[in-house]
Parts: C-alpha cells; sequence; structure tokens
C-alpha cells in the first residue's frame, strides 16, 4: 500500500468512527508518516518498526482552563511499521489501521494502555 492509498484508508476509517466519539473529539489531526523519527523512537524506548502510532496531545481528563488556544492534538499512524505487522501476522491492513487509530483515539480521551487492552478483551 503506498502512501496516498494509506492516508485515504486512515482518512475514511477516521470518517467511519461512530458518530458519538466523532461529535466528542475536538481539535485534533490524523497524522500519516512512512515511520516515526528517530527523536519519537528514542522518547518512546522503542525500536524501529516497534511503534505503529502515537498520540501526542493533552489527554481530555487532563485539560483545564488554560487549555484554549492549544495547538492540535496529533494522532500518527505509521505506515511502513504498520504494513511490516500486517504481512508478518497475516492481518488486514484497514483492521489494523482501525485497531492503531482506536487506540491512540483513546489515549486522547485519557484511557492508559491497560484500560484499552482490558476493554478490547471485553466480549
Amino acid at each position: 500500500m503506498n502512501a496516498d492509498e494509506f492516508r485515504q484508508c486512515a482518512e475514511e476509517t477516521y470518517a467511519a468512527l461512530p458518530e458519538h466519539f466523532l461529535q466528542a473529539i475536538h481539535n485534533v489531526a490524523v497524522i500519516t508518516e512512512d515511520e516515526p523519527a528517530e527523536d519519537v523512537l528514542r522518547q518512546m524506548d522503542c525500536e524501529h518498526g516497534d511503534l505503529l502510532g502515537l498520540y501526542q496531545g493533552w489527554p481530555l481528563p487532563e485539560r483545564g482552563i488554560s487549555y484554549g488556544g492549544s495547538l492540535p492534538d496529533m494522532i500518527y499512524l505509521y505506515r511502513l511499521p504498520i504494513l511490516a505487522y500486517c504481512a508478518a501476522n497475516g492481518e488486514d491492513v484497514r483492521h489494523c489501521i482501525r485497531h492503531v487509530m482506536v487506540h491512540e483515539i483513546g489515549h486522547y480521551f485519557g484511557f492508559s494502555d491497560e484500560e484499552m487492552e482490558a476493554i478490547e478483551c471485553q466480549p
């Protein structure tokens, strides 16, 4: 999947989120990049290929009255690591993009990785 197809898939995935989520999300940009920057990998203590997505911003529960006028929060989806992960695990790329996007949006709403894993394990 080339970069344009990946970006289009990410846009379609975002647009297809449940309406109640879309109405609750404000001041967030979804960015697709081939790979995370070196400084991001260092900050996250990750190896190349390990980071599929990233949320950078102020989670909703942490926002106070001083939040106004802030730059948009960012959700990054990393194309090459996602494609490599899907190839190695036999996973559909669109499904993986949705999973990573929902995970990063969970951080926007203030959920920890552990809380999101528990939610995903529910029947």
